[in-house]
């Protein structure tokens, strides 16, 4: 991506701007905080509060000074990217960090636990101690679920409950439970797994307290009142259709006959609510305590959360890609043997695909603290057109390598005043992207996103 590309962008979980290095204990933390999650660029010369371009005065000094912030602060050693870029005849400095292999990284001079931090958004959080054991899974290959629970004896699963699940796929058999891990060997001695308390155990919430999920219905668009809730407390699997029977009951159904055929049509869609409880249960971080899965219905929209971020080296724009990273590796093989996952990754994409299948705008993937949250959205919008002039004005941008208001307005016959709105609403939909200093910049031009350069 281009460096003007990335002055379009705001702050998030891998970028971040900055004036300068002077504050090497912040640069050290944001440095640590990209290793530790997805990675992310560092960009310096730029101020952070409007993206102005100030420029670094002294570049080449500027990269010796990060890389001894880096040598000097940071443990374990890291190797980023850092060049001097040029723009608008001002130098800038942009830091690459990748997604490291050696977490968790932390601060030399405060160790661990206090001194390793992650990216949410565009801060950076000090990791507790359960953040830091899953920055270590993540690069060990090792799952939360596939831990042995070594003081319960095998007969805390359940297999007349696992059995009851299994009956329509088959004839669930004592090692088959060896098998999906649900019981596992631990120095000789069968214990169950996490992963198989959390899915069969009648005790599971004494161990697992947050395996359960809050349902409500507020009235308008805030939590400030609410009409109904309910707390389901079952079996993961039966509480995946249990929640989605709650958003049924909150919804609207209509009949339509297509050929010969009547369907049921829900005014919102209830596939796409079944695949987020699925996602749920699939990826919520059984490590962590605090608060359940949570399905929340407004007037204008349906949240589904859960506890715990996307596995670390995941961004949202990775997983709408359909990139996907397992986090309970036994709860998601036997959520695939009974069918409720067709394959993996492909989640994200059902959800969507249902959402634009009942005209409803592209749902919102989001973390929000230590949770990750999917919002439907439940309001029908007609599908976004552009006029003549739009279009004019898109190919007029294509075809040069940037375009001020005045020029823009030249080349399409109308004032520069009728031409600003349009050039705005292009940028909301993400079809053009301002290349500017600052925001009083008088150079400032627009260029066409990549996906309208094809």
């Amino acid at each position: 991506m281009k460096i003007e590309q990335f002055l379009s962008l705001e702050e998030g979980k891998t970028l971040e701007f900055k004036e300068n290095s002077l504050s090497s204990q912040n640069i050290a933390k944001t440095i640590i905080a990209f290793s530790n999650t997805a990675g992310g660029i560092l960009i310096l010369g730029v101020q952070d509060a409007d993206k102005k371009v100030i420029g670094i005065e002294n570049p080449i000094k500027e990269v010796e000074r990060i890389a001894n912030i880096i040598n000097d602060c940071i443990s374990p050693k890291i190797a980023p990217n850092i060049d001097v870029i040029s723009y608008r005849n001002k130098n800038l400095v942009q830091v690459q960090i990748y997604p490291g292999a050696n977490k968790p990284y932390y601060l030399k001079s405060a160790g661990l636990p206090k001194g390793a931090y992650y990216r949410i958004g565009s801060t950076n959080r000090e990791a507790d101690h359960t953040m830091i054991e899953e920055l270590k899974r993540s690069v060990t290959y090792e799952f939360f679920d596939e831990t042995p629970m070594l003081d319960l004896n095998p007969e805390e699963v359940d297999f007349r409950v696992a059995s009851g699940f299994f009956k329509n796929k088959k004839v669930l058999s004592k090692r088959d439970l060896q098998t999906l891990e649900l019981i596992v060997t631990n120095q000789g001695k069968q214990v169950p797994s996490v992963g198989g308390v959390i899915l069969f155990s009648p005790r599971r919430e004494k161990f697992f307290p947050d395996c359960w999920i809050q349902a409500g219905r507020f009235l308008g668009t805030t939590k400030s009142e609410i009409m109904d809730s309910v707390e389901i407390h079952d079996y993961p699997i039966n509480s995946i259709e249990r929640g989605t029977d709650f958003v049924k009951k909150h919804s609207m159904l209509a009949y339509k006959i297509e050929g010969l055929q009547r369907t049921e049509h829900w005014s919102v869609p209830i596939k796409a609510v079944r695949e987020a409880l699925i996602n749920a249960y699939a990826h919520m971080d059984y490590s962590q305590a605090g608060a359940p899965i949570r399905i929340s219905i407004f007037d204008d929209r349906l949240e589904i959360e859960n506890p715990g971020l996307l596995p670390f080296g995941l961004t949202i724009n990775d997983i709408i890609e359909g990139v996907s990273k397992i986090r309970n590796k036994v709860i998601v093989r036997v959520l695939h043997e009974l069918g409720y996952i067709e394959r993996w990754g492909l989640g994200i994409n059902r959800i969507m695909e249902s959402c634009t299948h009942a005209g409803l705008p592209l749902p919102e993937f989001k973390e929000i603290a230590n949770r990750f949250r999917v919002t439907i959205f439940t309001k029908r919008v007609e599908s976004l057109k552009q006029d003549k002039i739009d279009q004019e004005i898109i190919e007029f941008i294509k075809a040069s390598e940037g375009l001020s208001t005045t020029e823009v307005a030249t080349k399409v016959g109308l004032s520069a005043r009728a031409v600003r709105e349009r050039l705005k609403n292009l940028v909301d939909l993400d079809l053009l992207y301002v290349v500017s200093t600052g925001p009083y910049d008088p150079y400032k031009k627009f260029k066409a996103r990549a996906n309208q350069l094809k």
